[in-house]
């Protein structure tokens, strides 16, 4: 049977270089047979569809002849994504891999299958965590720009070391564990063989050196976990379940005061709570109003609340059950632009349930009438 390529990556026919590569790389990564649950025959098929779909000529020559390509077009020495492993030496299975430098292709792919970076440069830069929280308000809030304090317990930098993670007066030594790279070499064994990779060392987390002696309170890293309050602005008119990004407000990274170091983002995710009176769709309001069948016929002029304060309403004599009135920018303002939405109140005409012996009376009188 012939074998659909683009099936067993998960992509679609019109996938993209990009796409097809990223689907690779999930794919091994989940099947690979050095891995618990791995499924080498899978993995195998898995390759084979990347040596096909990876190359641009042998892609066109599939797409084109579909299963009569797998055997015409593929050669019996070729391996992944179009390597020969044949001329290989070294190694339990014969070859010896080595990722590092600026060369990226296969070793960009294998490094995140196998753990750690394909590329060999040096860490320069360490960013710190994100922090997500949710934070609700009220419709009323949602209407003007809000402020609200937030109470986070997150690392910041050490007060004590001001972040450079050195104790008082001690100096900066060429890290013993890399010395000095940033990086140490690490040897995988895979079912090709040997693979060599450079690592982040964790002695000194990529950056060569370290105090000689670190701070007392944070142990060096330059960050503490502590309480923090955070102001937040909450927009006008933001919709419920949106998010709000807060750039640098999220924990501190190692050392901070290196310069090397980036801190996380602060991601808060607003819930608008549910309001007792309006139903809100997107920058408008719903409001239900209930009145009598007298009301109804008659016409009055009733007192509604709005979203920022009660207003007289006039219902026009002859209105029907059901009938929206349309009260211009009496909704939420466009957070995107300038501008508010509508209120539309819904009139319900209200049927009583018990009445009164002279009201039977009245109304029996007005069934003769034809109302």
């Amino acid at each position: 049977m012939a074998k659909d390529y683009y099936d067993i990556l998960g992509v679609s026919k019109n996938a993209t270089d990009d796409e097809i590569k990223k689907a690779f790389r999930k794919a091994a990564h989940k099947h690979h047979p050095d891995k618990e649950g791995g499924d080498e025959a899978k993995f195998k098929e898995i390759n084979e569809a990347y040596q096909v779909l990876s190359d641009k000529q042998k892609r066109s020559q599939y797409d084109q002849f579909g299963s009569g390509f797998e055997q015409a077009g593929a050669g019996g020495g070729q391996g992944f994504g179009g390597f020969d492993f044949s001329g290989f030496a070294g190694g339990q299975n014969g070859f010896n891999f080595e990722f590092g430098g600026d060369g990226g292709g296969f070793g960009d792919i294998f490094g995140d299958i196998f753990g750690g970076g394909g590329r060999g440069q040096r860490q320069t830069q360490k960013k710190g965590n994100d922090i997500s929280l949710d934070i609700e308000i009220t419709l009323e809030e949602a209407v003007v720009d809000t402020e609200k304090d937030l109470n986070v317990y997150l690392a910041s930098a050490c007060s004590q070391c001001k972040g450079a993670g050195a104790r008082s007066g001690s100096n900066w030594v060429k890290c013993k564990t890399c010395h000095g790279l940033g990086q140490i070499k690490k040897e995988r064994r895979t079912m090709l063989g040997f693979f060599a990779q450079m690592e982040v060392c964790q002695d000194c987390q990529g950056y060569g050196e370290k105090p000689e002696k670190s701070c007392d309170k944070c142990g060096g890293d330059g960050k503490v976990k502590e309480n923090k309050t955070i102001k937040i602005k909450i927009p006008a008119g933001i919709a419920d379940g949106q998010t709000i990004r807060l750039s640098g407000q999220g924990e501190s990274g190692f050392r901070p005061a290196s310069g090397k170091s980036v801190a996380g983002d602060l991601y808060i995710t607003v819930h608008v709570r549910t309001h007792s009176l309006f139903r809100r769709k997107e920058d408008d309001l719903i409001y239900d109003l209930e009145i009598n069948y007298s009301q109804a016929v008659l016409g009055d002029k009733i007192k509604i609340p709005t979203i920022s304060g009660d207003i007289s309403l006039k219902i026009p004599a002859g209105i029907q059950s059901g009938k929206i009135i349309s009260l211009k920018d009496r909704g939420l303002p466009h957070l995107q632009s300038r501008g508010k939405g509508d209120m539309f109140v819904v009139v319900l005409v209200r049927t009583p349930r018990n009445i009164s012996r002279k009201q039977r009376k009245i109304l029996e009188e007005l069934k003769k009438e034809g109302l």
